[in-house]
């Protein structure tokens, strides 16, 4: 296995693209009608696709993602070096705070929100103590 992308079902790819490249405080590396993608970390790689466009990708095997919005699908935990900062970041940008940066019974200092589309996103940061 070379790369791990994971894909977020988004309503407004633009939007979206906006809000991550301030999160993240990284340009995409790719953006086009239907996909973004932005480099992680350990090679992987967060890619953005709209929702009504995975309804023309898989059919009608799958519920229509788009009646899930503001459904926590998913969670989308980053270990960095500043998680207030990201943490801050992501909410200067849009982001809905559920849980301020503070130590979790993991080892982990973590601060949870949510973005524009509903996802969970950590902010995470090693203890010392581990």
């Amino acid at each position: 296995m070379n790369a791990v992308h994971f894909i977020l079902y988004v309503a407004d790819q633009d939007a979206s693209t906006r809000f991550y490249a301030a999160a993240l405080q990284r340009e995409p590396r790719l953006h086009v009608p239907g996909m973004t993608e932005f480099e992680l970390p350990g090679s992987a790689v967060l890619g953005l696709m709209p929702a009504a466009g995975i309804r023309h990708l898989l059919g009608d095997a799958l519920p229509d993602p788009a009646r899930a919005a503001g459904v926590p699908r998913a969670e989308l935990y980053l270990l960095v070096d500043d998680p207030e900062s990201a943490h801050r970041r992501a909410l200067d940008a849009g982001a809905r705070e559920l849980s301020a940066v503070e130590p979790r019974d993991w080892g982990d200092v973590t601060g949870y929100s949510l973005d524009p589309d509903g996802h969970v996103l950590a902010f995470a940061g090693r203890s010392n103590a581990r």
